[in-house]
């Protein structure tokens, strides 16, 4: 009988599975085993989310979405109501390994986020910002403790009271920082006023939020008040042990990783052992293992490349393959037919109402209380109205306490689902930013007559800092003399790419996207000083600027940040790199695109700039420069906009330019050529008025192809290639690229060189279709306070500046 007993309770509860099977040849199931059929389960969600991250990205909803409803479709929602698929892939006895593996996945997340998370920024925050965030705070934490009611009175009936309310008060107060970030900078807003509010707002909110909810996990103990007063002591002992004793240890192993060498094993290897450690002091607690790691990311020292390399190690196989674990996790808690009759789905009504009521309410209330436009406050509530993994990670928690049931949290996860999926479409819908369409005469480096004496306006762009020397080198051989100013856009396009988090995104939103100030990156550093001593040293007025963006978008940066800069030439870096052996590899086809789309859609004349190291690794200082300058001219208007360009440069008095003039053979003659005449009689005129012999012209008998590649190859010993990207000559490659026919063969295998190029495409509305949204005879919009500050320096003021708006004054 007792056997039988005992049989029958195996049957009716398996034993645990075992770690890996023998193989299907021998009569096995791998599916029954813990190794296989957790390898099948990582695939299976990383499959699901990402391609449901995929068919979200046109409606540009943030990844956490599809990682919640891949969850819930995996879940005894959709997949799951088949018993066969979830007895198979999700097996009950399957599910503590699951959970396990995603709990860890979770603590290295959240140490990876208290890694990332600045604390002295936070302290700086503003007036405006903190009241903002307060009020975020209390009025949806006000009304989920009302909410609490009506849930208790229904659906939740036996739960414990002061828990259930301080869990319901947290759920519906919660901000998403990193999935807020990642909208901003998906819409363009994340270097807006707007923007830079909302974060600063959202990183208050995120603090206040992890409080709250070591309150509440503390109140959801045994319910003894001696119990919760004794975790929260204990905890708040454990933060100050870490402050005293694990930040000086951590500090040490980060001054003993300097620059430019590696960091060693030994330390990362015992910053994660610490991580897990924390985690198990901190569960011991009673607060859940996740604040330990937290808190330990939190005081990692930020100086120096040791958190850098610790999230390099950590974050890809976190975020890629552990963390979606997490929300499967949680959608296999998820059954939506829970959901059922009139009363549920009334409570569901009645919490995301709540949830919008008081987080929208209270921030519009305290946005229109500090001044805030109408516009802009409506907007910053649904932007604080975001939910991610924070509201799934208090979820679960009250889920695991029994402080919520089933229905209760299928409700609360919909709830999040619903808010932060209407967040991009409704900000979409209500706030279009005004691009400033500043209308500007000088849209080429070729002027008119009247504007010789003007300013030249280059937006310089650059993907990584090995390319600043030489485009500072090049900048500087361009400054031209007199009144000819240069003023100097440096553009940094940063990736928005899952891997950047959303700590770094902010720290690099400052005015206008200025990064290169107040960071404390190593890298960001050597921009500091390359970009401040070019300044000091040269007559080249320098404005750094950033664009973080997908790789898909970020020419609209670029196009947009050109009219409001009133830029006559982009210089693009060209989108293969130089290896030791001088030849070129491809850094992908993204890069690439970025350049076709904007030579396409520029409004002003584009350059490609093929960097072979001009000058060196280094900036070369204005006394020092010694360049040699080929400009090769065969006719049209991209070659008239490249020896426009060359003509600037040949006013450097350590820049030596010559003109190598070529008529390709023709059939009759072409339209452009009186004005190319023109264009080489006025670079005549300059070699007249130069006595030191540094501008030459020279009109080599070169007709055919081969005569052409003969006399190019014997420039070779030039520093600077300047040509046009479409001159009107036959292609000296068989597959010419976006640098045109001439462009093409001086970056091909065939020329060996050490120049640089520069290949120059004219503006021309003819050619660039989309380039006339940015019309001409557009009024011209209020300046801002850096306009004001250019016109002021040159003297003259053409746009008025007018009042500070309110949105302005965020500190």
């Amino acid at each position: 009988m007792a056997s039988n007993a005992t049989a029958a309770a195996a049957a009716k509860c398996p034993g645990p599975m075992k770690a890996a099977s023998q193989g299907a040849f021998q009569g096995e199931n791998p599916l029954d085993y813990a190794l296989p059929l957790a390898i099948l389960q990582i695939c299976l969600v990383v499959v699901v989310t990402r391609g449901l991250a995929y068919l979200l990205r046109p409606l540009r909803q943030p990844r956490v979405i599809a990682e919640i409803i891949g969850g819930i479709l995996l879940g005894p929602s959709a997949l799951g109501r088949s018993h066969k698929f979830l007895h198979a892939v999700f097996p009950p006895q399957s599910m503590t390994v699951l959970d396990t593996l995603a709990n860890l996945g979770l603590l290295f997340f959240l140490f990876l986020v208290g890694l990332e998370l600045d604390i002295p920024a936070i302290r700086r925050t503003g007036k405006k910002a903190i009241a903002i965030a307060l009020a975020g705070i209390s009025a949806p934490f006000a009304l989920g403790i009302g909410t609490s009611f009506a849930f208790r009175a229904t659906v939740v009936k036996g739960a414990p009271q002061g828990p259930f309310l301080v869990f319901m008060g947290v759920a519906l107060s919660i901000t998403a920082f990193p999935v807020l970030a990642r909208i901003l900078a998906e819409l363009k807003l994340l270097t807006t006023d707007l923007g830079r509010m909302a974060m600063s707002a959202a990183a208050v909110n995120d603090v206040a939020a992890w409080i709250l909810l070591a309150l509440a996990i503390a109140l959801s103990g045994s319910g003894s008040p001696i119990i919760a007063l004794w975790v929260l002591l204990t905890a708040a002992g454990f933060v100050i042990a870490i402050s005293l004793f694990l930040r000086p240890v951590l500090a040490w192993m980060a001054r003993r990783s300097p620059e430019g060498e590696p960091v060693k094993e030994v330390y990362i290897c015992a910053t994660l052992a610490i991580v897990l450690a924390a985690g198990f002091v901190t569960d011991t607690i009673g607060i859940h293992a996740l604040f330990g790691a937290f808190l330990v990311g939190i005081v990692v020292p930020k100086d120096g490349p040791f958190a850098g390399v610790l999230i390099e190690k950590v974050e890809d196989l976190i975020s890629g393959l552990f963390l979606p674990l997490y929300f499967v996790s949680s959608g296999l808690k998820t059954d939506v037919a829970t959901i059922k009759g009139a009363k549920s789905w009334g409570l569901l009504v009645l919490v995301i109402a709540n949830a919008c009521l008081g987080k929208i309410g209270g921030t519009v209330i305290t946005s229109l209380f500090v001044k805030i436009p109408v516009r802009e406050a409506v907007t910053l509530g649904f932007l604080m109205n975001t939910k991610g993994l924070v509201e799934l990670i208090v979820l679960n928690i009250g889920r695991d306490r029994k402080v919520l049931n089933d229905e209760a949290f299928a409700i609360l996860v919909l709830m999040a689902l619903f808010t932060t999926f209407i967040t991009t479409p409704i900000v979409m819908a209500i706030y279009k930013p005004a691009r400033k369409t500043v209308p500007y005469k000088r849209r080429t480096v070729e002027c008119a007559p009247g504007d010789a004496d003007g300013e030249l306006r280059v937006l310089a762009c650059f993907h990584s800092n090995r390319h600043i020397p030489t485009l500072l080198n090049l900048v500087e051989a361009s400054r031209g003399t007199g009144r000819r100013r240069l003023t100097m856009y440096a553009m940094h396009l940063v990736e928005l790419s899952e891997r950047s988090s959303a700590i770094s995104l902010v720290q690099r939103a400052r005015r206008d996207g200025m990064p290169f100030f107040n960071s404390k990156e190593q890298r960001t550093e050597q921009m500091v000083v390359a970009f401040e001593a070019f300044q000091q040293l040269s007559s080249v007025r320098v404005r750094p600027m950033t664009a973080i963006s997908d790789l898909d978008t970020i020419h609209r940066d670029v196009i947009d940040s050109t009219a409001d800069k009133r830029a006559a030439i982009v210089i693009m870096p060209y989108h293969k790199a130089l290896h030791h052996d001088g030849s070129f590899q491809s850094l992908g086809s993204p890069y690439h695109a970025i350049n076709k789309r904007v030579l396409r859609e520029a409004p002003c004349s584009v350059a490609i700039l093929v960097d072979r190291g001009l000058g060196g690794h280094a900036q070369v200082s204005a006394k020092n420069v010694s360049f040699a300058v080929a400009a090769l001219f065969f006719g049209g208007p991209d070659d008239r906009e490249a020896l426009a360009y060359a003509t600037r440069m040949a006013e450097h008095p350590g820049v030596a330019v010559t003109l190598a003039r070529f008529r390709p053979s023709r059939l009759q003659p072409g339209e452009d050529d009186a004005a190319d005449e023109a264009a080489v009689e006025a670079f005549k005129a300059k070699m007249g008025a130069v006595k030191d012999g540094s501008v030459q012209f020279e009109e080599p008998e070169a007709r055919t192809r081969e005569q052409v590649l003969e006399t190019i190859e014997s420039l070779s010993g030039f520093n600077v290639f300047v040509v046009g990207r479409m001159p009107p000559t036959a292609p000296l490659v068989e597959r010419p690229d976006e640098l045109g026919p001439v462009g093409s063969y001086l970056v091909s295998p065939g020329f060996w060189t050490s120049a640089s190029v520069l290949v120059v495409k004219r503006y021309d509305p003819a050619t660039n279709p989309k380039s006339k949204r940015f019309d001409p005879k557009a009024r011209p919009p209020a300046a801002t306070e850096e306009d004001a500050l250019d016109e002021a320096e040159m003297g003259r003021a053409a746009v008025l500046p007018v009042a500070q708006s309110p949105m302005s004054e965020i500190a």
